[in-house]
């Protein structure tokens, strides 16, 4: 595992500072890779992560496991909470982990002569024992993990769009193969005409 100093560096080249959101996330990837006795960051694609919100602590969590959303190992399923849930995907063995529901008055605690809420959570969170800045349960997946990975390279074409469908996404509907957007399952709606921009009406 790197150290810590380390992670917290890669993490904050993606903003322009490092916050105490992005500790928490490399801290959380950190107790995964020791839970789950895996050698992280990883090189290969062992570890499916989970994250239940977006923005800086995935940033951090990514830095600390090396699961990333392009590599197809991190999946952000946006629940608003910040927890995320490693997977094993040889043994399937899953946790999930969460920061301690009392963690920001813990760190008003470690750092007293912070200047302030935002300052005590960064330098606390980073001195910390696991014990004191997060909790970790064991769970079951509902999903079907080889389902969800899928095949790498695969490939198949919607009957109804033409489209391009990867990773064995499709849908199988009366014999027809789908995407899931001609399936019923589209999260837009296609405009009748092209949308004038809020700038353009602002500017009229």
């Amino acid at each position: 595992m790197k150290p810590l100093d380390d992670i917290l560096r890669d993490s904050a080249t993606h903003h322009r500072r490092l916050c105490p959101r992005q500790v928490l996330g490399a801290r959380v990837g950190m107790l995964a890779a020791s839970l789950l006795t895996l050698d992280l960051p990883q090189s290969d694609k062992r570890l499916l992560t989970f994250v239940e919100t977006d923005g800086c602590f995935v940033d951090g969590v990514s830095a600390a496991t090396g699961c990333y959303v392009g590599r197809r190992t991190l999946r952000v399923e946006d629940f608003g909470k910040t927890a995320a849930t490693f997977v094993d995907t040889r043994t399937e063995r899953a946790v999930r982990i969460a920061p301690r529901l009392d963690v920001r008055e813990l760190a008003q605690e470690y750092t007293p002569d912070a200047r302030n809420h935002w300052e005590a959570q960064l330098l606390s969170y980073q001195t910390m024992p696991d014990e004191d800045l997060l909790d970790f349960k064991w769970v079951t997946m509902r999903v079907n993990i080889p389902a969800l990975i899928g095949q790498a390279g695969a490939r198949a074409n919607c009957d109804s769009c033409g489209e391009e469908i990867l990773n064995q996404r499709e849908v199988l509907w009366e014999s027809k193969i789908l995407c899931r957007a001609c399936a019923g399952q589209a999260y837009y709606a296609k405009a009748e005409s092209a949308p004038i921009s809020r700038l353009s009406r602002e500017s009229e």
